[in-house]
């Protein structure tokens, strides 16, 4: 029961939203795509935007694959690496 309380306590800690957002400050220096979700300041120019948005896109390449991989990993084709070792 103990161990119970200490991951709710936990979990309502640590899901208090105001944690998450930018201040006042930090929202009026942002651009107006970014301004409520980060601190500090935001990106500079169109090289930065291109920075982050080829990153976003190969992270969001790298989880399609992942899990496409861990659903499917298809490792009864007798080209399969497994299958080469074990021989």
């Amino acid at each position: 029961m103990r161990k119970f309380k200490t991951i709710l306590i936990s979990l309502v800690l640590f899901s208090y939203a105001p944690f998450g957002f930018a201040c006042e400050v930090c929202k009026s220096n942002q651009p107006k795509m970014l301004e409520d979700i980060t601190h500090g300041q935001g990106p500079q120019g169109n090289v930065d935007f291109l920075i982050t948005w080829t990153a976003a896109i190969l992270v969001g390449f790298t989880l399609i694959f992942s899990v496409k991989f861990l659903v499917m990993p298809k490792e009864n084709r007798p080209d399969h690496i497994k299958n080469i070792i074990l021989e």
